[in-house]
């Protein structure tokens, strides 16, 4: 089976313009907030039935399976795959990985991606999408309505070479739609009623995005302002053991920006990183090859030029 490989230079002169920012217009902005402020109020209703009524093992379990099948979606098909080149997945592989980050509600994989390669080419400086330097709501959720998203240019141009991209960014609505509507689909088959099928919807689709929204938020403006910085790099990006816990790894955050195109972002025994393990099978069962990992040599490197001040 064909296997893609298409490259993409991260590390292309700010001259050439490749990642511009596109100005949305206003209908577009009222729908990112839609999706901001949403999911927020149904994860308040969520609490309340949490801590009133109680809440089902059905509702438990399709939060938490959809959550993390969106989130490995996200940390996998849209950060380490298709920004980062980091490893190679075969059609089907690449295809699933790419729906599943689109059904986390977080815009379509191009743009995603091409609003992540700006970021590392310009991290904590004039440009950069979300660095808590312009404040830490503006890095959190703030730079979401500030036009910050990249749309065209050659970076994107290149991501939607790729046609398997091209066709889930086109569509990116329908699996969207579908990342909500599916829960409640497979609550309705359960419980064979329609208030299952709501039940269902709401905490696999709506209070699973809320917490999926605010821990890829979170590596943004946690992961640049608390934790450690054993690598020497050019930004304010940390080590956060909490949001590397909740985001499947991507809170190694110093690691990753030391190494951008490192498959595995935990590089450390006890640095959990459950992408890696997840990346990890994937390569035993033959759907993923030609993992980029550090050698000891390349991180002992890093590690002395900054403790020499390099």
């Amino acid at each position: 089976m064909k296997v893609h490989e298409e490259t993409l230079s991260n590390d292309v002169p700010d001259a050439a313009d490749p990642f511009p920012q596109h100005k949305d217009n206003a209908w577009s902005k009222v729908l990112v907030l839609t999706f901001v402020v949403a999911p927020l109020l149904a994860a308040g209703y969520g609490i309340y039935s949490f801590w009133g009524a109680g809440v089902g093992w059905l509702e438990i379990g399709l939060l938490l399976g959809m959550w993390s099948f969106t989130g490995l979606g996200i940390s996998l098909g849209f950060h380490r795959m298709l920004t980062h080149r980091a490893f190679v997945a075969r059609a089907p592989t690449r295809a699933v990985l790419l729906i599943a980050g689109t059904m986390a509600m977080q815009g379509p994989a191009s743009d995603w991606a091409a609003t992540h390669i700006r970021h590392h080419a310009k991290a904590d400086r004039e440009g950069d999408p979300h660095s808590p330097l312009d404040g830490f709501w503006h890095a959190h959720f703030g730079w979401l309505l500030r036009d910050q998203f990249v749309r065209t240019g050659l970076a994107h141009e290149k991501l939607m070479a790729d046609p398997i991209t091209r066709f889930i960014s086109k569509t990116w609505t329908l699996w969207a739609t579908l990342g909500m509507v599916l829960p409640g689909l497979i609550a309705l088959g359960i419980t064979h009623s329609w208030w299952g099928f709501a039940s269902g919807m709401l905490w696999g689709g709506f209070i699973r995005v809320f917490f999926g929204h605010h821990i890829t938020w979170s590596v943004n403006s946690l992961g640049h302002l608390f934790g450690t910085r054993p690598f020497q790099t050019t930004d304010k990006a940390t080590n956060n053991f909490v949001v590397a816990l909740l985001g499947w790894g991507e809170g190694w955050h110093n690691n990753h920006h030391a190494f951008p195109r490192a498959a595995y972002i935990g590089m450390r025994w006890y640095q959990v990183d459950i992408g890696k393990y997840v990346l990890t099978i994937l390569k035993w069962v033959g759907q993923v090859r030609n993992l980029h990992i550090p050698t000891r040599a390349e991180r002992r490197a890093r590690r002395r030029s900054r403790t020499s001040g390099a």
